[in-house]
């Protein structure tokens, strides 16, 4: 994706605020848990924390959690569903925290945004010695047979290059971690998966797909077309016809430690 293009569906989200707060799913705790076993301490930075989805995750296993989020209407949000938790206005490329005040930085389904020249720097800069980068995606388990085909009824817009595991392990080996001159300071990736899971019904799995980027930036008309193939996709499946069904998913963690 070119850089102009980047930001153009990093910054789509803040149009899509409340239905991103209802419609996103959390993470495994599992995943979570896992992310943060070989940090040093409890004090947890949540980079690029949109709604407040991993950050609700954090504050559930007694992390002592940050919140920096750069996009006003997603902050929003997150405050009004977390209120005590701190939550400040900022970004990867420039985090409002002192140096070596984390124990860990993690970012959901955000880290693909960062611009890893300069937020590299910048989160090893905040970390403590031994702490951890962890970015955590929820994907979907293709290896169920109807996941798999929804992906390709969705196209790739909807459905995107980090979307499924495969694609994910390949996508986040090593394209997302920290550039340019402060590779010296991590160690070496460890990426892990863990089952998870989000009840949806066939219109509130279509909303979660009309949160994704590829679809928010979509000319009116291709957005219509998209989401009503994917109805009529979902209204055609046994498995998601009526009433609640479960969307498998994976929480995926791709891990490093600030050496």
């Amino acid at each position: 994706m070119e850089k102009d293009e980047r930001l153009l569906h990093a910054s789509s989200f803040g149009a899509a605020a409340v239905a991103y707060a209802e419609h996103r799913p959390d993470y495994a705790q599992a995943a979570v848990r896992w992310a943060l076993e070989p940090a040093p301490g409890p004090r947890v930075l949540d980079l690029g924390a949109g709604t407040g989805k991993l950050t609700a995750t954090l504050v559930a296993l007694g992390a002592e959690v940050i919140a920096v989020e750069p996009d006003p209407a997603m902050l929003t949000e997150l405050s009004r569903a977390l209120p005590t938790v701190r939550a400040l206005p900022g970004s990867a490329e420039a985090i409002p925290l002192r140096d070596g005040s984390v124990d860990a930085v993690l970012a959901g389904n955000a880290m693909h945004w960062f611009d890893m020249a300069v937020a590299g720097p910048e989160i090893a800069r905040v970390l403590a010695p031994g702490g951890i980068l962890a970015g955590l995606w929820n994907v979907m388990d293709d290896q169920v047979e109807w996941v798999a085909e929804l992906a390709r009824v969705s196209g790739s817009a909807a459905i995107g290059p980090r979307d499924t595991p495969t694609s994910w392990r390949a996508e986040t080996a090593d394209a997302h971690l920290p550039k340019t001159g402060v590779e010296a300071r991590f160690g070496s990736p460890k990426q892990a998966e863990f089952p998870h899971g989000q009840r949806r019904t066939a219109d509130s799995l279509v909303a979660t797909i009309a949160t994704r980027a590829g679809v928010l930036v979509m000319p009116e008309q291709e957005r219509e077309t998209t989401l009503g193939r994917i109805r009529a996709f979902l209204a055609g499946r046994p498995e998601t016809a009526d009433g609640e069904f479960t969307l498998p998913l994976l929480t995926a963690v791709l891990r490093v430690r600030r050496l």
